[in-house]
């Protein structure tokens, strides 16, 4: 083994080479070079300290040189020429007390040997002052020396205060401390930054107290506050960096002296430790540097803008008058703790943090862990803004320190624990990586070094090691990139999030009621019964509990948006019932504030439809589905089919279990829908793809679809008929031309055939077995709503069998249909069963439904008879038919009469007119010349607003009804799912459109 290969196992590097040379004869005499090894079991100590450093070589030279100058101080005090760097090292007593204390001294040992492998810049001070290294002693009592930020001055200067000189060497002691105790694990993080800011603390004073004393003689001394601001003034202060400050006066009389002591306490901060910057003043650096509290008052008042009062957060007493220090502090408070109120106060933030990002060089943003995405700035920005917000009513979080403040947030429910725990890691990650760089140089960065040289004596500063297949490098990149990642994705969920803006939006008055104050306010939102409302409030808020602090936010806010519905004791009902009913689950109120728009899409939804709210109590973990705009996007066919049949299929023994797992399936998607319906025509909170009326139809189709032919294989399973027998369900009416709205039943036909060899008898009682069975299935009485199967569409209507077989029907409609039943087949579809007898009876429907050379002149009169008859008998007593969304004038079923007589007279003759779907055949009518295009958009514009409304009416009222109110709570509930307005307004628009709609019917049926 060669002669540096040993100590190379120290960690020196050059193989040990210049190690060697330091340790030697000719240097510090602890290694002998015949052996191979340390001199003696003290100096083997020494060695394995200096291997546990961030950087030993760093540490062995700095080490080196601090001897050198211990030992050329030495000589020089005892008369010997002067020397400097570089001579011949000289052992005398002095170099031999620091390294017998080093090795009698543990402590002194790990903090000396730990400031020494960590930074340079306190290396060249203890270098240049070789008297210091003692103040890292340990104490007489075994106590490590004190590190609390305290400025180590002379007692024998008395009450006099410091020359900067000395200011400057106590401030380096304190400093030296204070690392000495970070580098060694004696502390944590806040301790440190507790300590640092103290330091400034301390330093300020004496910085104060020599700046008056340096004031012309006679002056009298002014009423001068300095206030810490920024990273000092949240007890946060960092190794290298500019001490923000304010600086107030009195009155006018002071203002004088008192620019003058700023000036030179500006002045000795920067040749004593750090520089001192006033820029967060009034106006910045155009402004004074010294303003009164008066003009402090006048300033803020009228011009601040919201990162003055963002910065005014960590606003607090530092030097000067404290006093006076307080009294601005209490003079400015409410207006920090309103500036949230202001309309744009949010946005400022965010556009503030953005600005920030922006003015990083692109060549430093993804090493910038101050600025940068990740970084530091989007912690505590977060954070910054939660106070502003929520600390107008809740004191607690009105901390100067972002990590006090973060805990109050979690402790307040308004961070999860678990974000907040991810933002402390990532906090106190972010900020020793700043230490360990600062402390290197005491130079101010925030930048990762991307040389290998600089990662390596990074990662070891901050305590990394090998690992077996990953180096230190390769331990602090993963750590750092994954803090990096959290840090970022939850400064977005936390500063984006729209409850932010919605509670900003809540005066504070609001926030903070009594029970007396809060009846107050019901009333003047417009609730029927305050009384009971207040008995709301105070079961969903009274206690201490983290769910009542939560409700405690949310509910200022909510209680505005159900009052902006037209039943807010409704709403607020609706959202007592779902809360008891999940407010003991985990997740509820953490997806209410933290789920982006969900407490207040949740809020519409429960204060404008009883409908989906009466879904929602009966299965309230649906709330879910507000969180993601995709998953208020209606299913694909092709999925709902299989997830039903599949649910149906996981109870295939139990046809009870099966059909209710169906069934709540289909509960889940017709909440889906209506909420989508519901949201889609707020701005704020619709979802990315609104969903329109054919949509909503489509989607409601396809639902019914799914569970029927889930319901027919669960009856399959028990009633199988014989052997090849096919059994099939024909849609019709809505459900047959995609058009379902809420309260729609499925019309269908059942058709069967029997296999050959079989009695017809045999087949037709097994088929009404299964559909009897089915319907029963689907219409019981259950927790989850009923979905109603009618088959008064069949051949004979009621009095008729309620299933046929295939040649039945052909039987029927070739002997003895009517016109009208050619009319109801020509929505009629294949929904679900036997595919191939699903195609058969389409192509013998096509055959009545599209009649060979159209309809005769009798039939067309036939069917105009029909219609009018249909307008006075089927309408509902007492109904206004100017408003009856289905039957009345204009509405839908003028519409679909005029589309469907078009249909039988032409689409023989032209193929693109056989659709099932009211628009789309007559778009296609219009494109063939057969209807006017301004007749064919009036009828387009009137049958979509009737088919909005109906739904719209369903929505509200919970209940089926066709009639358009002209006034009430019911009316004012549909117009605001419809976009909002003035509700007689929306009923003229109505009228207006039917009956222009109305008008192109009436020319169609007479063409």
């Amino acid at each position: 083994m060669t002669r540096p290969s040993r100590l190379a196992r120290y960690g020196f590097a050059d193989n040990g080479a210049r190690a060697t040379d330091l340790l030697g004869a000719d240097g510090l005499r602890l290694w002998d070079t015949t052996t191979q090894g340390p001199v003696d079991a003290a100096a083997a100590d020494l060695l394995d300290a200096l291997s546990k450093t961030a950087d030993p070589n760093l540490a062995l030279r700095q080490l080196h040189r601090l001897a050198e100058s211990v030992s050329r101080a030495a000589e020089r005090s005892n008369g010997a020429r002067a020397t400097g760097p570089g001579s011949v090292f000289v052992h005398n007593a002095a170099t031999a007390e620091l390294l017998g204390e080093l090795s009698g001294d543990q402590g002194l040992k790990r903090r000396l040997l730990a400031v020494l492998g960590a930074s340079s810049a306190l290396g060249d001070h203890l270098v240049a002052n070789p008297d210091e290294w003692r103040t890292l002693a340990t104490g007489k009592s075994g106590l490590p020396p004190d590190a609390e930020g305290r400025l180590a001055l002379e007692d024998s200067m008395g009450d006099r205060p410091p020359t900067v000189p000395a200011l400057r060497t106590a401030y380096r002691i304190s400093l030296l401390r204070i690392a000495a105790a970070d580098l060694t694990g004696g502390r944590g993080l806040e301790p440190t930054m507790a300590a640092l800011s103290r330091l400034a603390d301390e330093t300020l004073a004496a910085a104060y107290a020599i700046a008056v004393a340096g004031l012309p003689a006679g002056t009298p001394e002014p009423r001068l506050a300095v206030i810490a601001m920024g990273k000092c003034g949240g007890n946060e202060l960092n190794y290298v960096s500019d001490v923000d400050v304010i600086f107030v006066a009195a009155g006018d009389e002071d203002l004088a002296a008192g620019t003058t002591v700023a000036a030179r306490l500006i002045e000795i901060g920067g040749l004593v430790a750090w520089p001192v910057d006033a820029a967060l003043r009034p106006e910045g650096s155009r402004g004074p540097l010294v303003r009164t509290l008066a003009s402090h008052q006048a300033y803020y008042r009228r011009w601040a803008r919201t990162w003055e009062f963002q910065a005014l957060l960590k606003a607090r007493p530092a030097a000067g008058d404290l006093a006076l220090a307080q009294d601005w502090l209490a003079d400015l408070a409410p207006l920090v703790w309103h500036a949230a109120e202001r309309p744009e106060a949010v946005a400022d933030v965010r556009d503030m943090r953005r600005k920030i990002i922006d003015n990083v060089p692109p060549k430093e943003l993804e090493r910038e862990i101050k600025r940068g995405p990740g970084g530091l700035r989007d912690i505590e920005f977060a954070v910054q803004l939660l106070q502003l917000v929520h600390g107008r009513i809740d004191e607690t979080l009105r901390a100067p320190g972002t990590l006090p403040a973060l805990r109050a947030l979690v402790t307040g429910g308004y961070v999860g624990r678990q974000d907040g725990e991810t933002l402390l890691r990532g906090y106190r990650f972010l900020r020793g990586v700043e230490h360990r760089l600062q402390l290197q140089n005491l130079k101010r960065t925030h930048t990762v070094p991307d040389d290998p040289a600089g990662l390596r004596w990074l990662a070891a500063a901050l305590g990394y090691t090998a690992l077996p297949g990953r180096d230190a490098v390769q331990a602090f990149r993963s750590d750092w990139v994954g803090h990096a990642a959290n840090v970022r994705r939850l400064h977005v969920k936390l500063l984006y999030q729209p409850l932010l803006e919605a509670v900003a939006r809540v005066p504070t008055e609001e926030l903070r009621m009594t029970p007396e104050s809060a009846r107050k306010r019901l009333e003047i939102l417009g609730f029927a019964d305050p009384a009971g409302a207040v008995r709301h409030l105070e079961a969903l808020t009274g206690g201490v509990t983290r769910t009542a602090a939560i409700q405690r936010t949310l509910l200022p806010m909510l209680l505005q948006d159900f009052a902006d519905a037209p039943e807010p004791d409704r709403g607020l009902l609706s959202y007592r019932q779902v809360s008891d009913k999940l407010g003991s689950t985990p997740w509820y109120l953490r997806l209410l504030r933290d789920g982006g728009p969900v407490a207040r899409r949740l809020a519409r939804v429960l204060s404008l439809s009883r409908y989906a709210s009466d879904l929602l109590t009966r299965d309230p973990e649906a709330l879910r589905l507000l969180a993601d705009d995709d998953e208020l996007l209606p299913r694909p066919r092709q999925a709902l089919l299989d997830g039903f049949a599949a649910a149906g299929d996981r109870h295939a023994t139990d046809p009870v279990q099966a059909i209710s797992a169906v069934r709540a399936l289909r509960r889940r998607e017709l909440f889906r829908i209506a909420c989508a319906d519901i949201l889609s025509q707020d701005e704020e909170l619709a979802p990315e793809r609104p969903l329109d009326v054919d949509t909503i139809g489509m989607a409601l189709s396809d639902v019914t679809d799914a569970t029927l032919g889930a319901a027919l294989r669960i009856v399959r399973r028990t009633k199988p008929g014989p052997a090849g027998f096919r059994f099939a369900i024909i849609g019709m009416g809505r459900l047959g031309g995609y058009e379902m709205s809420y309260p729609s039943d499925a019309d269908v036909l059942f058709v069967h055939t029997a296999p050959p060899g079989t009695p017809e008898g045999e087949s037709s009682t097994a088929a009404r077995g299964i559909a009897e069975e089915l319907r029963r299935l689907l219409q019981t009485p259950a927790p989850d709503p009923a979905l109603g199967v009618d088959a008064d569409l069949r051949p004979e209507g009621r009095q008729g069998p309620l299933v046929r077989s295939l040649q039945a029907y052909e039987q029927y409609y070739a002997r003895w249909s009517k016109v009208w039943e050619a009319q109801a087949l020509l929505r009629a579809r294949f929904v679900c069963g036997d595919t191939s007898l699903g195609a058969e009876f389409e192509q013998l429907a096509d055959g009545v439904r599209y009649p060979s050379g159209g309809l005769s002149r009798e039939q067309v009169i036939e069917i105009r008879r029909i219609k009018a008859r249909v307008e006075t008998e089927r309408m509902p007593r007492g109904a206004d038919p100017n408003t009856h969304t289905k039957l009345g004038r204009g509405g839908l079923a003028d519409v679909e009469w005029a589309v469907q007589l078009l249909q039988l007279r032409h689409a023989h003759a032209e193929p693109e007119l056989r659709k099932t779907r009211t628009m789309e055949a007559l778009d296609a009518e219009c494109r063939a010349g057969l209807v006017d295009s301004s007749d064919a958009s009036a009828m387009t514009a009137g049958w979509t607003l009737a088919a909005q409304v109906r739904n719209a009416l369903t929505l509200v009222r919970g209940r089926p009804t066709d009639q358009l109110p002209r006034h009430g709570v019911e009316l004012a509930g549909a117009v605001l799912l419809l976009g909002g307005g003035d509700p007689g307004e929306f009923v003229d628009r109505y009228l207006r459109l039917t009956r222009r709609s109305r008008a192109a019917m009436e020319r169609v049926l007479e063409s």
